[in-house]
């Protein structure tokens, strides 16, 4: 109970500026958790689609697999979908990996897709922080005019430890954003390395020069 206390007086201290930054913050949760989810999805599907893929590659039964591969909605299952695709018509490997490569490309954005808002977030958070600081510090400033001298020192630490308060949230929203960020963005790279070995993997398996 005291903590939610001192986490509302804190939040109430901060000023007007606090508001966009907590929308930052729940923007940026939103994204995080709809981006988790979505990889970890990915990562498990196109693992699965994989096994089911390359056995029937290796077999020779391309029609199965070209079948199965397009009614996936994945990601290896569109790469592979178009590589199977253009070897079953007598192509040579270099346009087989064309194909793939193409794929790849309309795939990769997918993946990639709203986890750079979390960069632009953070440094957003630490603006917002900043700027409500100045703002917090000017009012502070011109309430002095009208105080006696005795009571200004007063006034001015008070003024000063209400508008650090926005620059402690805006920081305190920005770090873990800008790690959370890397974080996605390293899963992101895993997927699309996944994807590429998986690619090379079905050149190799269908024999192509």
């Amino acid at each position: 109970m005291d903590f939610f206390a001192t986490v509302t007086r804190f939040f109430q201290n901060g000023g007007v500026f606090m508001y966009p930054i907590l929308a930052v913050l729940v923007l940026g949760l939103a994204i995080t958790i709809e981006r988790f989810v979505y990889l970890r999805r990915a990562h498990s599907e196109n693992r699965s689609l994989w096994t089911k893929l390359l056995p029937m590659v290796n077999a020779g039964q391309y029609e199965d697999a070209e079948k199965l591969a397009e009614a996936s909605s994945t990601a290896i299952g569109r790469v592979l979908g178009y590589g199977i695709a253009r070897s079953r018509g007598q192509a040579n490997r270099e346009e087989v990996e064309r194909a793939m490569e193409e794929s790849l490309m309309e795939v990769t954005p997918q993946l990639e897709r709203r986890t750079h808002y979390l960069a632009t977030f953070a440094n957003v958070a630490t603006l917002l922080g900043l700027l409500g600081t100045i703002i917090g510090l000017i009012h502070g400033f011109s309430a002095l005019s009208g105080i006696s001298p005795a009571e200004k020192q007063d006034q001015l630490s008070e003024a000063v430890s209400v508008a650090m308060n926005c620059t402690a949230f805006g920081l305190m929203v920005a770090v873990p954003f800008m790690l959370i960020h890397a974080w996605l963005q390293s899963m992101t790279d895993e997927l699309v390395d996944s994807l590429e070995m998986a690619a090379v993997k079905f050149l190799n398996s269908l024999g192509l020069k």
